[in-house]
Parts: C-alpha cells; sequence; structure tokens
C-alpha cells in the first residue's frame, strides 16, 4: 500500500468509474457516473431510497453487468470480468441482505471463503497442510471481528448483529484491497456497532474501504471521503464537513442539518 494519505494530489485511484451506466427496461438507474477511490481509509457512498447505491456495488462486483462506461481496479480494466476474478484481483465485499451458511460454525463460513480453499474446494483430496493454514487464518479473522469464543458455533445461532459481523469476515478471508460494504450497520445494537466501528478504523489502516451506509454518524465521523447519489447520478462529493454543509444534499437527502437519515431508506 501507498504511504500518501487517503485522498492527497497524487495518490493513484485504488478504483475508478467513467460514465457508468445501467439500466433496468426504461428505468435508468445509473446515468453516466464517474467514482473514484484513493488508496487507503474510508470513503462513503450515500443518497436517498432508489439513488442507485446497491446497483452500483452490483457494478463495481460484477454480480450485474454495465451498460455503458468503464471500470478500472489498479489502471486495469475490470468492466467485463466476472465476480471471481474481480475477487481474485482484491475487490471483495459484504450483502445488505445477510449469505451465510447456516449449518456450519463461524469457523467453517470464515474458512471456506479463504481464497486457498476457495480454489481447491474442500475434498480428500485437499492436503492437510492447506486445511491447516487456512483454519488458522479464519480463526485469526474470527478474533478479528469480535466473534473470539464462538468458533465452533453455527451460523444460525447467532444474533443478528454477529452474524452481520461473521459476514464481513467472509469477506476479509477473500484477502480484499478493496473491501464495500453495503449496509453494514443495518440492525446493529450498541455493542456490536462498537465492535464495527472499532473494526472498521483497525481495517482502513491498510485496506481502501467503501462503505453504502446511512447511519450518518457512522458516516460522518469516520470516513474522509463521501459521494453522494441522486437519481442515478452524483450530485456531490468530497469531506464529509463539505458534504453535511452542501444544500443540494441537504435537500435530497440529509434533511435539517444534524438529523440522522431515516434508517427505512433503502438504495
Amino acid at each position: 500500500m501507498t504511504d500518501t494519505p487517503p485522498g492527497s494530489p497524487g495518490s493513484t485511484p485504488v478504483l475508478e468509474t467513467r460514465g457508468l451506466r445501467k439500466a433496468f427496461g426504461g428505468h435508468v438507474v445509473l446515468d453516466g457516473v464517474d467514482l473514484s477511490f484513493e488508496p487507503g481509509g474510508l470513503s462513503a457512498l450515500i443518497g436517498p431510497n432508489g439513488a442507485g447505491k446497491t446497483t452500483c456495488f452490483n457494478l463495481l462486483t460484477g454480480f450485474l453487468a454495465a451498460d455503458g462506461g468503464e471500470i478500472r481496479f489498479k489502471g486495469q480494466d475490470v468492466t467485463r470480468l466476472p465476480p471471481h476474478r474481480r475477487a481474485r484481483l482484491g475487490i471483495c465485499r459484504s450483502f445488505q441482505i445477510l449469505n451465510l451458511f447456516d449449518d456450519d460454525t463461524v469457523l467453517e463460513n470464515v474458512r471456506v471463503a479463504v481464497p486457498s480453499m476457495r480454489a481447491r474446494g474442500f475434498d480428500c483430496w485437499t492436503p492437510a497442510g492447506a486445511v491447516s493454514a487456512a483454519e488458522d487464518r479464519a480463526a485469526r479473522i474470527v478474533r478479528l471481528i469480535g466473534l473470539g469464543g464462538r468458533e465452533r458455533v453455527a451460523a444460525r445461532y447467532l444474533s443478528y448483529g454477529q452474524r452481520r459481523l461473521l459476514e464481513i469476515g467472509l469477506a476479509l478471508a477473500g484477502e480484499p484491497e478493496l473491501l464495500l460494504l453495503d449496509e453494514p450497520t443495518s440492525g446493529l445494537g450498541m455493542r456490536p456497532m462498537e465492535t464495527l466501528r472499532e473494526l472498521v478504523q483497525q481495517l482502513s489502516a491498510r485496506l481502501t474501504i467503501v462503505v453504502i451506509e446511512h447511519d450518518m454518524d457512522f458516516v460522518l465521523t469516520l470516513s474522509h471521503h463521501v459521494t453522494v447519489l441522486h437519481r442515478g447520478r452524483v450530485i456531490a462529493e468530497g469531506p464529509p464537513a463539505a458534504i453535511r454543509d452542501h444544500p443540494e444534499v441537504r435537500e435530497a437527502y440529509l434533511g435539517r442539518l444534524g438529523a440522522p437519515a431515516p434508517r427505512e431508506a433503502r438504495g
């Protein structure tokens, strides 16, 4: 990772888009979106319901194909690459809707996402050393996300907040350089929220993290750069203080100064 501070002049974007477009039938969801995420730190992608945020993540990770525009990761054109190819390059994500193996333990969920296990599959021909190394890495991730001591608990028996943290652990197991988190604070209580804050602060020292988030306290206190989508277009971007005071953003999304965005809003 570069030693250039996040967002400083001269830093090369980890990921950027130019003219990104996506429509479903006659409904244009993203219309000429330009994004640029600098290495390191936490960036936020915010906007009102239906702004196109999750669709944007789906395009960045290859779960949807763009109708137009270009996506570049560390200078490489990845616009047409499938999700697994982008993941191998270092683009990993969590999802708004949790996607876990409920009958498997916490440790097993994370272990299966470790690249060495994902590439070979887990069968009788997998070397014991590879399984042991993957398990060691998975155990470290489980402790990192605050679930140490629950390694052998089936995912279905975790609380909602613990399940949300576990899915972030699955994304971390993919050894990302760019970590995309889709509404990571959604449904979290006070204790897992604090764990998440500490985790994000720790990770942003060595990863580039981009979050879709409706919790404005989380966005404004932790992120170094915010991009605002509205009706499929970027209407503002910059440091949190500038976004908070931006008149068009206040009108489109934030409401009165200091008021949190409504938690029921999704996009």
